[in-house]
Parts: structure tokens; C-alpha cells; sequence
């Protein structure tokens, strides 16, 4: 994510998870003295998180690891540089860069005209081009807004025939003995069935056909509301796709599905991720094929382990088998302690 973002989610939804729930947004507040805002600035959370981490395990090691193999009755994990460690179990938390989703037209184009929002720290270097931004979620609507506050000619290319907003400040959203009916702390997904979602053993008990219908619908793409006015200035064309992507001149040459044409500086793709952990650059292919899949996940049990045992995933690999809840900070608390039981087969505190 860029400086100058804001999370999309709410604070109750953003606490990292630890057993007694006492290094929370709160606590970091008042133990710092840092002020804690909605929405909450990508750079706060970052500090959020690394306090967080100070707190509860201040002892880590910084290691880039290569490659993981089976061995025996545990794995092999080869570092860069040489090191080797022997473990019985290993947990992988690698998060979503390596799944970036881009489209067909745009793969193996030069990456100073083409690239992926996860491929930038700061957009203030695109100031005074022209870039065409293709995407409708959060990621693309505020990567818009960043680019047109650096100074860069900035347009919207969307797939579908509106931008979604989110406008939580509807009575129903915001007036809190109705909210808590109709939305769970984590808000993800629509009234209702946001309380499905927060309670990932219950998601993952509906037939699948189901969990894949409220999956698309709890995590479709819209930006919160309060990026529209950021946006006012911004040209958003509908309804529109890419057909085809040329390269001309040190310029890319786009053509839409509207019979349009646009000449730009560069192309950025806000156009999301798929899980697919056939992508982790680390798991050896005899490992790899030992893994049971479904459309690129890991197929997992109530404890987040795969098929090889002793194997676990967590984060977005984990949201086909316990739901879009996965995808979000908010699942860390679910997650850590379904591991943790898993792993010493007994109750991990106090459970919800």
C-alpha cells in the first residue's frame, strides 16, 4: 500500500490479535499517547503494528526463507545464505503480494508502463502524467485519489456500470442498538450477513455453493464513502474494459470495449489478488503436489492445517475452507487460536 492511505476498515475491525485482548488499537493509544482516528492512517496502523509486535514477540528472526521441503516427519526450510532449520510444524503467514491478480492483457509489458498497485511505497513519482487506473474497489479508487493529489492526470477505467460506496454513516450503520443487530464488529459484509461472516466455523458449515455466493457478495468491490469527494475531480469511465494494450512511443496505447482509445504515461492495475499458493516462490513442487487444492487454495481442516500434516495456512489461503473473514486483520483472532488448539490439542483461553 502507498503512504497517505487510509484503512477502509473500521477501528473494532483493525485490533491485531493477542490472548487477553490487551494490546489493542486502544491500548497502543494510550500507552503511546499516538492518537487513533477512523479512518485510520496506513502509517499509524504500521507503527500499531510494529509495538504490537515489540509487545508480544520482541524476539523474531529476519530471515528470508527459500524454500520449504518435507522431510522425514517435518519440514526443511532453507534460508537465503545458506542456513537450514529443521521443524515439525510450520505455519505459513505470507500474505497476498505473490497473488496479484493481472489481466491478460497486461502481462509481460514493461513494468515502467505497466504495474500493479502491491508494486508501489509512494505514487508521488507518477506527478504530471498521465495514468490510466483500472479497477472499482478501495485499492483503485484511493490509489486515484493519491495520483490526483500528486499532480497526475488521473482516469478511472471500471469494469462495471457505477462506482459502489459505502456509506456507513446511515442510521442503520451508525445508531448503535440497530448496527449490532445487523452487523458484526468485523463489518464485512451487508447487514446480516456480517454476523455469518464473523463466525467462520458457523460460514463453513453451508453448502458450498452458498459460502461461494456470500463470499463474492461480502467482499465485492466499493470504496468508502469518504473518498467521493477526493474523486470529484477525477474522469471515471463505466461500463468499460480493456481490449487490447500496445506499447507506442514510451507510451501505452489502450483500446476499450467501447471503441475508445486512451494514450498514457502508464497503466496501474488495482485489479485485486487470487489465491493461488502454487505462487509462494518457497514450497518445493514435491511439497506443492502433496497439497490437496481447489482453485489454487489449500484445502484445510478446523485447525488451518493442509493436507500435508503439520502444514498450515492462514490469511487469504484460508478463506475457501472459513470464509472472507480470512482476508482481513479482523480473522487473526479466530485464526491464531483454531491453530493454537490445533496444535496443542486443548482450549486456547477464552474462545468465542
Amino acid at each position: 500500500m502507498p503512504k497517505g492511505m487510509l484503512l477502509r476498515s473500521p477501528l473494532a475491525g483493525s485490533h491485531l490479535s493477542d490472548p487477553q485482548r490487551s494490546l489493542t488499537l486502544n491500548d497502543y493509544g494510550e500507552v503511546t499517547g499516538n492518537g487513533i482516528t477512523a479512518p485510520l492512517p496506513l502509517s499509524r496502523f504500521i507503527q500499531y503494528g510494529r509495538w504490537f509486535q515489540g509487545q508480544a514477540v520482541p524476539q523474531t528472526h529476519n530471515h528470508k526463507i527459500e524454500r520449504i521441503e518435507k522431510n522425514g516427519f517435518g519440514f526443511c526450510l532453507s534460508a537465503e545464505g545458506g542456513e537450514k532449520w529443521k521443524a515439525r510444524r510450520v505455519v505459513i503467514a505470507a500474505g497476498i503480494e505473490s497473488f496479484a491478480s493481472r489481466p491478460v492483457e497486461f502481462r509481460n509489458l514493461p513494468a515502467e508502463l505497466v504495474s500493479h498497485t502491491c508494486d508501489h511505497q509512494d505514487l508521488s513519482g507518477f506527478a504530471g502524467k498521465r495514468v490510466a487506473v483500472i479497477g472499482a474497489g478501495q485499492s483503485a479508487v484511493e490509489s486515484a485519489a493519491l495520483l490526483r493529489e500528486a499532480g497526475a492526470d488521473v482516469e478511472l477505467l471500471v469494469r462495471g456500470s457505477f462506482v459502489r460506496w459505502l456509506w456507513r454513516q446511515k442510521w442503520f450503520h451508525t445508531f448503535r442498538p440497530v448496527a449490532v443487530l445487523l452487523y458484526a464488529p468485523p463489518d464485512v459484509g451487508q447487514a446480516g450477513l456480517s454476523h455469518i461472516v464473523a463466525r467462520p466455523n458457523l460460514f463453513r458449515r453451508f453448502p458450498r455453493v452458498v459460502q461461494d455466493r456470500w463470499g463474492i457478495r461480502a467482499i465485492r468491490p466499493a470504496a468508502a464513502a469518504w473518498l467521493q469527494p477526493r474523486c470529484a475531480s477525477i474522469r471515471i469511465a463505466t461500463g468499460v474494459q480493456v481490449a487490447s494494450a500496445t506499447p507506442r512511443s514510451g507510451q501505452m496505447r489502450l483500446k476499450l470495449t467501447d471503441g475508445s482509445q486512451r494514450l498514457v504515461d502508464h497503466v496501474l492495475l488495482a485489479t485485486g489478488y487470487q489465491v493461488n499458493i502454487a505462487r509462494y516462490p518457497f514450497l518445493s513442487a514435491g511439497l506443492l503436489e502433496s497439497i490437496q487444492r481447489v482453485n489454487g487454495y489449500p484445502s484445510l481442516d478446523s485447525s488451518f492445517q493442509c493436507s500435508v500434516p503439520g502444514l498450515y495456512f492462514v490469511g487469504a489461503p484460508a478463506a475457501w475452507s472459513f470464509g472472507p473473514l480470512m482476508r482481513f486483520v479482523a480473522g487473526a483472532d479466530f485464526t491464531s487460536r483454531a491453530v493454537t488448539r490445533g496444535i496443542l490439542g486443548r482450549a486456547v483461553n477464552t474462545v468465542r
